[in-house]
Formats: C-alpha cells, sequence, structure tokens
C-alpha cells in the first residue's frame, strides 16, 4: 500500500496537470460512471492529501474521494491518451494530460461533510501544513500498545505505513516493542519532526530514502539497494542482512499485521525507561 508521500506527491501531480482547469471525466470501467458524469466539463480547484487519502476537487460540496488500498494505481500521460482498458475506474483529460486510476478500494464522490469526517477521523499528517505531533502524542503517551503498532494507526498518524515505521524507529534507536506511555515526550518530537523531513524528501524524490550521508552506497563503498521499493534503507526488508551500523542481522517479526524489521543491537528492549 502506497505511504503518504506517494499520496501527497499524487495531489502534487494533479495541481501540475489540472488546477484550475476544465477536465473532462469517464468511467471506461463503469463503476464511478455517475461520479464521473458529475465532474465532466468541471473545474479542478484543487487536490490535497491527509494521509492515504486523496481528495479532488471539482466546486463547493464535490470530492472525488480516492483511497488505492493494496492494488490501486493512479497514473498519468499526455494527450492524446491511449484508448482505456476496461479496468479504469475513473479517466481525467485535460489541457495535454490524462490521469487513470485503476484499482482502488475507494473511488467516492462525497461532499464537504462527508470529507471532513474523514479528516477527522485520522490523525495528524507530518506532511499537511499546521500539523503538529501533539494530539498523536496524546493518545500515544496513553498507550499500552507498543510504539511499533502506533505508528501504523492511522487514526494516531496519519501517512506513516510500514517503510517508514521501520526506518524512522531505527534510526532513533527505539525499541520497536516499547509501549506508547513508556516513550518519552522528546523522543516522540524527534520521531515527528524526522518523519516530517523524510516525508517531504519522499515527496520530492518520488521514492523513499531514510539512510544519512554517511551511510549511503558511496560513503560506505558498498553497493546500492535491489529492491521493488526502490530507495536507500537501514532496516526494511533486510532481514538476515548486517546493520549499517553495527553489523548485527537485522530482524523480522510480524506486528500490527504487517512485517517488522529492526536490529536488536541499535534498538535495544534495555533501553526503555
Amino acid at each position: 500500500m502506497p505511504e503518504g508521500h506517494t499520496i501527497h506527491r499524487l495531489a502534487l501531480d494533479h495541481r501540475e496537470r489540472f488546477e484550475g482547469r476544465t477536465i473532462r471525466a469517464t468511467s471506461p470501467q463503469g463503476k464511478f460512471a455517475a461520479g464521473a458524469a458529475l465532474i465532466d466539463g468541471a473545474v479542478m480547484d484543487t487536490a490535497e492529501a491527509h494521509g492515504k487519502h486523496l481528495f479532488l476537487g471539482f466546486g463547493p460540496d464535490r470530492w472525488v474521494h480516492i483511497h488505492l488500498g493494496l492494488f490501486g494505481k493512479l497514473g498519468f500521460g499526455t494527450a492524446p491518451p491511449p484508448p482505456p482498458t476496461d479496468t479504469v475506474r475513473l479517466r481525467l483529460t485535460g489541457h495535454g494530460h490524462h490521469a487513470d486510476l485503476r484499482g482502488p478500494t475507494t473511488c467516492a464522490l462525497i461532499t464537504d461533510a462527508e470529507k471532513r469526517a474523514i479528516h477527522d477521523r485520522l490523525g495528524p499528517d507530518p506532511l499537511r501544513p499546521g500539523e503538529d505531533g501533539d494530539r498523536a502524542w496524546r493518545r500515544i503517551s496513553r498507550s499500552r500498545t507498543t510504539v511499533a503498532a502506533l505508528l501504523l494507526d492511522q487514526k494516531v498518524i496519519a501517512g506513516v505505513g510500514n517503510v517508514y515505521r521501520a526506518e524512522v524507529l531505527f534510526r532513533h534507536g527505539i525499541d520497536p516493542y516499547l509501549p506508547g506511555r513508556d516513550l518519552r515526550r522528546d523522543q516522540w518530537d524527534a520521531i515527528w519532526a524526522d518523519l516530517a523531513a523524510l516525508m517531504r524528501e519522499g515527496v520530492r524524490n518520488n521514492r523513499i530514502d531514510t539512510v544519512r550521508p554517511e551511510h549511503t552506497p558511496e560513503a560506505m563503498g558498498r553497493p546500492p539497494r535491489v529492491d521493488d521499493h526502490g530507495g536507500e534503507v537501514y532496516v526494511y526488508r533486510r532481514t538476515g542482512a548486517p546493520c549499517l551500523l553495527c553489523g548485527d542481522a537485522v530482524r523480522t517479526a510480524g506486528l500490527a499485521a504487517r512485517n517488522l524489521f529492526w536490529c536488536p543491537t541499535c534498538q535495544p528492549a534495555a533501553a526503555r525507561p
């Protein structure tokens, strides 16, 4: 499932191509035909993201809400677009560009009130202007749940997925099994600030890189990482490989229905307060 930086990048891509312009909308698959008909010929006012949710605005009280889920894809191209396949849920075209949405968990036309309800149930997003970590901290500091599980709870903090979870905990030497209530406030503030910085870089580069300059392949004289997800990371999907800092084997285990990755030496349980 795409992490929050990808959705913010998609919002930016829509704004660059369609904002303030009249678009044509169709649903070749037919599942969004009624919604597409209502926005066809309308101006896209804006596009925004909150966590893993994308919102395309088409005038007063009219938003297309998209959640890609596990299998959704959203791609862009130039005009003229190729004939659409019957897997395209929504096609937007206009001003020399087109966007095709395939296989999303959600593609729905919603009102302002329905959009606000989605925002209200989500935690703060490190990439949204004006957000801070206070609201997330209030939930984390009272919770017996592990900090690793809390980071994936979109009601606590929106947009963090499995890669950012593993990497930010490693970067701050936090035991992933530490209960949220045992995390110090200064540790949380550092995690929040780091997530905001890492995810902004993710939006800019359209990939996740989490290693510090001194740990890049060039600096360490090591081969670059080869992985479908791309990017240079410390522990994510590096099970059994030597930690880039200490050389211990990276471990993995199931937690919160996802695979957790961590270094037992750099993130020791003994470090708990």
